[in-house]
């Protein structure tokens, strides 16, 4: 067992810093009927161990890897709020999404309880994507509902002294090298074939400055509980899957908030690909990124193009013929300032990040023990600004995952000159579901 960041990890980390902005993930449990408040408190119990019972330790020196140091137990007290109307669960999940999450000095996740004065309960979970991605919060919240608490042995915190850390350290720069070298070589070649895309990227320059006050932005979010089965039959009434639905969807949300390319009028999907193994992986982010360009126009009818697309990307991933991936090695040496610079020239213009979790384990929706009504899966993120949004064109995330005979669709959205309120997104995705001939519960 090797407490050193991976490569994807470390990545994950040096984007947050250079940003300021912290990508988080946000699980959801709605329950209808009585909540069991001793269950959630084992739950609170159990949470801060394994993936999530640990914290990052930046290295003594500025390219060196990071380090997963112990954290375990819960992070901060279980949070059981003061009832609120049924009509205010959104605003409140919001406010859990902004408080503080912090990877480095902790707490890297908090939980938090709402009871509404229709009798329904709504339970939420806030941790930081550095320390686990979907996969591993499966992981964790199994373990933690089937009062499992798993020990993947790290070191506290700041149990080095300073010479052993820089000896340590230092030592693992040089063993980094080589992989350092051919990730050159390889970077060098993607350039190359990539020179008409940076090109492009430069001419198009930096978007101007917002003409309004810059601030904090808390994203737009909702989300819509379809049936599984109604989602599947419209997929194959439409000559697709239920991962091409989902891609169409996305496509079709994109183009409508101005994310389509001006040449073909195609929009490029980000899809995350998890490629996490055994019980000893212990990387805090697991995946690949398939990048698929799907064309809206007629996908609402016929989804051939889109499952088409989505399998081409899947298999360059899977077969290796994306490089993308291999870049990560470089990650320790690249100063801060040019990361976000380099995913702009790696993933291109106004991409939709388009993530589909699949099925996740039923005992994931039991957080207290008993089935909850719906469960939802938001892709949030903290320390978001007006002026960094503007300039990136805005932003659009979709993430489904299928629980308990119900498809959880997510969105996440800001558009430039857009209203950009749960109302006016919400307003989006019911459209979108509707000229896919579907409908569902919006929450």
């Amino acid at each position: 067992m090797t407490d050193r960041l991976a490569y994807i990890d470390q990545a994950t980390f040096l984007s947050m810093q250079a940003t300021g902005r912290s990508q988080l993930v946000q699980y959801v449990w709605v329950y209808t009927h009585p909540v069991d408040m001793a269950g959630l408190r084992r739950l609170h119990r159990n949470v801060g161990y394994g993936f999530a019972g640990r914290l990052i330790e930046p290295s003594i020196l500025p390219f060196g890897r990071h380090r997963w140091v112990a954290a375990t137990g819960p992070a901060t007290p279980l949070d059981v709020e003061p009832a609120r109307p049924p009509g205010e669960l959104g605003g409140w999940l919001d406010e859990r999404s902004q408080l503080r999450v912090d990877p480095v000095h902790g707490p890297g996740w908090h939980l938090g309880v709402l009871p509404m004065t229709d009798g329904t309960t709504a339970v939420t979970l806030v941790a930081s994507h550095c320390l686990l991605d979907h996969g591993a919060s499966v992981r964790t919240l199994v373990d933690a509902i089937g009062g499992a608490r798993r020990d993947l042995g790290y070191r506290l915190p700041r149990s080095r002294t300073r010479r052993a850390a820089l000896a340590s350290d230092a030592r693992q720069v040089a063993r980094d090298l080589p992989d350092f070298a051919r990730t050159v070589v390889t970077a060098a070649k993607y350039a190359h074939r990539s020179r008409a895309s940076i090109s492009e990227s430069r001419a198009a320059g930096t978007p101007a400055a917002p003409d309004g006050p810059d601030g904090p932005v808390v994203l737009p979010t909702v989300s819509a509980v379809v049936e599984a089965a109604e989602w599947d039959s419209r997929a194959g009434e439409l000559g697709g899957t239920g991962y091409s639905l989902l891609a169409g969807f996305g496509a079709v949300l994109g183009e409508r908030m101005g994310r389509a390319r001006p040449s073909d009028g195609a929009v490029t999907l980000l899809i995350a690909l998890s490629d996490r193994g055994g019980d000893d992986d212990h990387r805090g982010n697991a995946m690949q990124i398939a990048t698929a360009t799907v064309n809206p126009t007629g996908a609402t009818a016929d989804l051939t193009n889109a499952r088409t697309a989505v399998r081409e990307a899947l298999s360059a991933v899977r077969e290796g013929h994306d490089d993308k991936h291999e870049l990560l090695p470089i990650t320790p040496f690249v100063p801060v300032r040019a990361v976000r610079r380099t995913a702009e020239v790696i993933f291109g213009d106004l991409p939709v990040s388009c993530s589909n979790l699949g099925d996740v384990p039923t005992e994931m929706a039991r957080a207290d023990g008993t089935d909850a009504q719906f469960m939802l899966f938001r892709p949030v993120d903290q320390g978001v600004t007006r002026a960094a949004l503007e300039r990136a064109g805005g932003q659009l995330v979709v993430a489904a995952g299928r629980i308990a005979g119900s498809v959880s669709l997510n969105v996440v959205a800001y558009e430039v000159g857009a209203a950009n309120t749960r109302e006016w997104l919400a307003e989006h995705v019911v459209r979108a579901l509707t000229d896919f001939g579907l409908k569902g519960t919006v929450i």
